[in-house]
């Protein structure tokens, strides 16, 4: 019973949490990534990391990205797909530069520095979502680019964690099966979500059952996801690329009206205090200068990396900015990276802590920052009509 108790108690603090937030002029999200922190191990203790956590956050993360992709515009993601290329680009050359330097700088065995330079180089955005959807911005050219680069990103973090888990580790990890699982995948997934999605929805939803409509859509996102997992794709862009698939059919509205209270209620927020229920204080006192230089590069090189790839490619300053700021946070991507660094020897037990800490850093920082970039648009919008 003590989990039915650690949801309430959950959904009652981001709820709160949120208001707080909005009434202090901030994003909804930062209150309820905050709250996971102060009711976390770090703080008060009221919740634990557990099993039980972690199953509900897998599924908030999920249902937040297949929303997403439910209201994605795939005529403006084809459009900017150059320059969600490039954004990826700039948000893994330079995040891994820095990490690497950093890593050498602070004592760090080559091969760590590496590990540590590619670990800055992940992208989660699922969290930026949340914001731009806060925002009201999440139908923009910007908010497109930033899911079109994640992707792009995604693929080019695991293919290089693969060449560098053979490179140090070596072991039968194979650089050219991976590239191939994910050539598979993406294959795969367009022709499945062009054909067989429609096809299906049209089956499943005259079913004769109550809610006929968004349980044809839930099998199809958990049903990409898993696919996307077990050819080494994050399952968040699995749930993505559903929900892309199910936008272009007649039950996009119905899926879209249906799904968000059952996401919001409870899954979503879940998924928003497991960020913070990673968050320990154990040994970081003599670490304190190595987080905080760290989170600084994190911050910069992913904000000027991708902002620079954006600006390339034809977008103005402040679209740049944002594009950059929704790049930044690594979120349950580094997390997974840095688990695997740990278990493979390549990122020491005296760092992981801080490493944590410094990732869920880069993901508070995400949504003010957002919301300050567009704020200085739209002033400076004003200014220019006014003027």
């Amino acid at each position: 019973m003590i989990y039915i108790l650690q949801l309430a108690l959950i959904v009652l603090c981001t709820k709160l949490a949120g208001d707080v937030s909005v009434r202090l002029g901030q994003p909804p999200v930062l209150g309820k990534l905050i709250v996971g922190i102060l009711i976390g191990p770090a703080f008060l203790g009221w919740i634990e990391p557990s099993e039980f956590i972690e199953i509900f956050s897998q599924i908030g993360v999920l249902l937040l990205m297949f929303m997403a992709g439910l209201e994605t515009d795939v005529k403006e993601l084809n459009k900017n797909r150059n320059a969600s290329l490039m954004v990826a680009l700039g948000g893994v050359v330079l995040p891994f530069a820095g990490g690497y330097v950093a890593g050498l700088m602070v004592g760090m065995e080559q091969s760590h520095a590496v590990f540590l330079g590619l670990l800055l180089c992940a992208t989660s955005v699922s969290i930026t979502v949340q914001s731009l959807k806060d925002l009201g911005r999440l139908n923009t050219r910007e908010s497109t680019t930033i899911l079109g680069a994640a992707v792009v990103d995604d693929v080019l973090v695991v293919v290089l964690l693969a060449f560098v888990m053979s490179m140090l580790v070596g072991g039968d990890v194979s650089l050219g099966m991976v590239v191939l699982k994910k050539l598979i995948f993406f294959v795969t997934i367009f022709l499945i979500g062009w054909k067989v999605v429609p096809m299906l929805m049209r089956f499943l939803a005259p079913l004769r059952v109550t809610e006929a409509v968004i349980s044809a859509a839930l099998i199809i996102c958990f049903g990409f996801a898993y696919y996307g997992e077990m050819l080494g794709i994050a399952g968040i862009i699995g749930a993505f690329a559903a929900g892309i698939a199910i936008s272009q059919t007649n039950y996009k509205k119905e899926v879209e009206h249906k799904l968000e209270p059952i996401a919001y209620s409870i899954f979503v927020p879940v998924f928003f205090v497991s960020i913070g229920l990673n968050v320990t204080l154990d040994g970081i006192g003599s670490q304190v200068v190595f987080i905080i230089a760290l989170t600084i590069i994190a911050i910069l090189t992913k904000l000027i990396g991708s902002g620079l790839g954006a600006r390339l490619t034809g977008f103005n300053m402040h679209s740049s900015m944002a594009i950059g700021a929704g790049m930044v946070s690594r979120g349950e991507v580094a997390l997974i990276i840095a688990a695997i660094g740990l278990e493979s020897s390549l990122l020491a037990p005296e760092y992981f802590t801080s490493i944590v800490i410094v990732v869920i850093l880069t993901t508070l920082v995400t949504p003010p920052m957002l919301k300050q970039i567009f704020a200085r648009e739209k002033k400076a919008s004003t200014t220019e009509l006014q003027g």
